[in-house]
């Protein structure tokens, strides 16, 4: 697992931070994204079909497509905080809809 930082974004209106720490995981091929919501972690996650389907990710460097699309991946994520949809574990799943 490839863990990336860099300078953090943020919302005020909506308590909503993203830290840019994000990471791979090449067994379930799904990218993480971490927010933070009122100082708690939430891991957002995106599959790599996705990826591929709605920013045309290589299989090789699918992060490339988190790094170029980051904007409308947090766009989907704090649309679903905001919506708390969150799942059993307290992750958000980022689904083709989504985007």
């Amino acid at each position: 697992m490839h863990l990336t930082h860099r300078r953090a974004s943020s919302s005020e209106e909506t308590g909503i931070l993203f830290p840019r720490l994000e990471c791979w995981n090449p067994m379930t091929k799904v990218a993480t994204v971490a927010a933070e919501v009122n100082k708690k972690r939430v891991l957002c996650r995106i599959s790599a079909q996705i990826l591929q389907d709605k920013f045309c990710a290589s299989v090789e460097e699918p992060m490339r497509a988190v790094a170029e699309h980051r904007a409308v991946i947090q766009a989907a994520a704090r649309k679903l905080i905001e919506d708390e949809a969150y799942e059993e574990d307290g992750s958000i799943i980022i689904r083709a809809r989504d985007l």
